[in-house]
């Protein structure tokens, strides 16, 4: 490994109702259609030309009743060396799966959701991955970006001490209260690491908003990576920044039809991602989360700061 630069590609593997009109993990994870296919087998494939191997957080609630296929989808990423984390839009369960658990459907979101409300989850759809992979969880991602403090704290009681959820774009979404305005990995006071994804403030060009765009695939006009050559460029991200963390989704190489659905068109958003990576990969060193605790042990990635929980507490009905 180089010793200064790392980067993560992170995959928010999810088969929503709303992408897909009908077999959803077929559709949106695997990228099976009638004119073709792109989904993680490529990722995976194209990844493996360049050693890379990618973290795949899969969500566990969006396609509930599609348990065997999303079974058969963490075995193969498994099995295939990719680092398979857990996800969660918890908003997508059915009605019937909380009254079975004892619970009101309401409220829906994650981010608004008391201490034991969010233990629940995070408890019942980590063992489900665990029993799919046989490894227990080491990272989380919340659907949307939709998290709070009492989010933490249920990490922190299933010993999953990686949170990839620092994000100024969801913060601007009102999809969570509190994220903080950096790149660099910190820590909450309850231990738990947190990995922001790398995001850039394009205020100067929404004069009237306060703009953030993501490092994401497919790239985005206000914040994309290229070659230090072209680092000048506004907007640009390039070797010179020592830690990446790219946002990615199952469905990324698809295209949105005017139904609103993921649909295969053709493979130009697949040409497009093998020359990213191969440039990616001569640049710096893709991790996974498994990689990270040892990193940050040895103090090749450096925590910034230990930060409070307090600002990220969601005052939920009941509380003053």
């Amino acid at each position: 490994m180089r010793s200064d630069k790392y980067a993560l590609l992170t995959v928010d593997t999810e088969a929503l109702p709303n992408r897909a009109p009908e077999d959803h993990v077929r559709r949106l994870m695997w990228g099976e259609h009638e004119r073709g296919r792109a989904g993680i087998r490529e990722m995976v494939e194209i990844g493996a030309e360049f050693g890379a191997r990618l973290v795949f957080f899969l969500d566990m609630c969006g396609a509930w009743t599609y348990r065997d296929e999303l079974a058969e989808v963490a075995r193969w990423l498994d099995a295939q060396g990719q680092d398979v984390q857990l996800h969660a839009h918890p908003e997508y369960l059915p009605a019937k799966f909380w009254t079975s658990c004892n619970f009101n459907s309401r409220p829906p979101y994650l981010n608004t959701y008391p201490d034991e409300r969010a233990e629940f989850i995070i408890t019942y759809f980590a063992e489900l991955l665990k029993s799919f992979t046989g490894k227990q969880p080491l990272a989380f991602r919340a659907g949307s970006f939709r998290w709070n403090a009492g989010t933490l704290r249920a990490l922190e009681r299933n010993g999953i001490t990686l949170s990839f959820n620092n994000s100024m774009c969801a913060v601007r979404n009102r999809q969570c209260q509190f994220s903080l305005p950096v790149n660099e990995p910190y820590q909450w006071t309850n231990g738990i690491v947190e990995i922001p994804v790398t995001e850039h403030h394009v205020c100067p060009v929404f004069k009237h908003r306060d703009w953030w765009a993501r490092l994401q695939y497919p790239q985005s006009i206000y914040f994309r990576y290229r070659p230090g050559w072209l680092s000048w460029l506004p907007g640009s991200v390039s070797h010179r920044s020592p830690f990446l963390v790219f946002l990615l989704h199952s469905w990324s190489f698809l295209y949105r039809n005017r139904a609103g659905y993921e649909v295969y068109r053709d493979d130009r958003y697949l040409v497009a991602y093998r020359k990213l990576l191969k440039q990616l990969c001569k640049d710096y060193d893709v991790i996974t989360s498994t990689d990270l605790p040892d990193l940050v042990q040895r103090g090749k990635i450096r925590l910034s700061h230990v930060q409070d929980l307090q600002p990220a507490e969601y005052l939920y009905a009941g509380h003053k």
